[in-house]
């Protein structure tokens, strides 16, 4: 069964400094339209930095959002759609915790709503970690922890930890470890 829909028309509603809004009509698969909203975002980047102990590197921030403070792996947007993801990944490690990593390893993509959101986040592991200073943004205030992974699942698992690129991240980076291939 065609399950493809192909737009017809776009409307920019809003163009901000980290999101764009469009309304687009679409062309459904039986011939009718229907309206789809979708946020165009730059993409982002998340980093789950293993140390030598097997604990990870995590920041807690105020999200405000939800009006409280998240516990997740370092992160960040990519600055535009052309920056290199990776570029990325060590740009935020290095800013928001001071480290920097001898070991790249890509562990996929997440869509983190696509229902309304084209928004595309690259999840890393990152091992090897040296120490130097946060370089946080101005506008920037977190906390740096390292957490034991085996702590870090149970508090994924727990519903202590609810961001969704963490929670992929992590689990991935466990299963790896359990593998023997990290």
């Amino acid at each position: 069964m065609n399950i493809l829909e192909k737009p017809l028309s776009s409307e920019w509603i809003y163009n901000g400094r980290i999101i764009r809004l469009r309304r687009d009509t679409a062309l459904l698969p039986n011939g009718a339209t229907a309206t789809r909203e979708v946020i165009e975002h730059n993409g982002g980047v998340c980093v789950a930095a293993l140390t030598a102990q097997n604990e990870l590197l995590f920041v807690k921030q105020f999200r405000y959002p939800y009006m409280e403070i998240v516990t997740e792996i370092p992160a960040g947007k990519r600055d535009s759609t052309k920056e290199d993801p990776l570029a990325c990944g060590m740009r935020e490690l290095r800013e928001e915790t001071g480290a920097t990593a001898d070991r790249w390893l890509p562990l996929g993509k997440l869509y983190p709503s696509p229902g309304y959101c084209g928004e595309v986040i690259w999840m890393y592991a990152a091992t090897g970690l040296h120490f130097g200073e946060q370089q946080l943004d101005e506008d920037e205030f977190l906390n740096v922890e390292k957490i034991p992974l085996e702590q870090a699942v149970n508090m994924i698992l727990s519903g202590e930890i609810i961001d969704a690129k963490t929670q992929a991240a992590v689990l991935k980076v466990k299963l790896l470890c359990d593998r023997g291939e990290l």
